[in-house]
């Protein structure tokens, strides 16, 4: 149990740190660093960079803080189906925009794929802990 929370735990840093410098970006108006092409910038200053005005970054920053409270303060069968659900519809969303990237701004964010992936993992392990719950005496 102890490693699938350090796991998930380190994902969810990482997740926030990627968050956390596009928020920055974002906030800052500067321009990602993006090592191949100009897709982050395209994508960071597409109308889909924003939802109801409330940056992208912003919501996956608040959603990685979230999945991160959660480790800490929800345990047994209530914490797990909480994670579930928080990284499902994270990776949910993670696929909304990236179809968005691929199929309507046409660009792709190194940053924004990175996201998803650490999502996905998130998902695949919430899951599996949420099926598998080490025997809570």
């Amino acid at each position: 149990m102890r490693r699938r929370v350090a796991a998930m735990a380190a994902l969810a840093l990482a997740g926030l740190g990627v968050a956390t410098y596009l928020t920055v970006v974002h906030y800052s108006g500067g321009q990602p660093v993006c090592a191949v092409g100009h897709g982050c910038v395209t994508v960071q200053e597409s109308e889909y960079a924003e939802l109801a005005g409330v940056p992208v970054a912003l919501i996956g920053l608040i959603g990685y803080v979230a999945i991160l409270a959660s480790l800490v303060v929800l345990r047994g069968e209530t914490g797990r189906l909480v994670r579930v659900a928080m990284t499902a519809g994270g990776f949910a969303f993670s696929v909304y925009l990236t179809y968005l990237e691929l199929f309507v701004i046409d660009a792709i964010c190194p940053w924004c794929v990175g996201s998803a992936v650490i999502m996905a993992a998130l998902l695949v392990l919430a899951a599996y802990d949420f099926l598998h719950p080490p025997d809570e005496a």
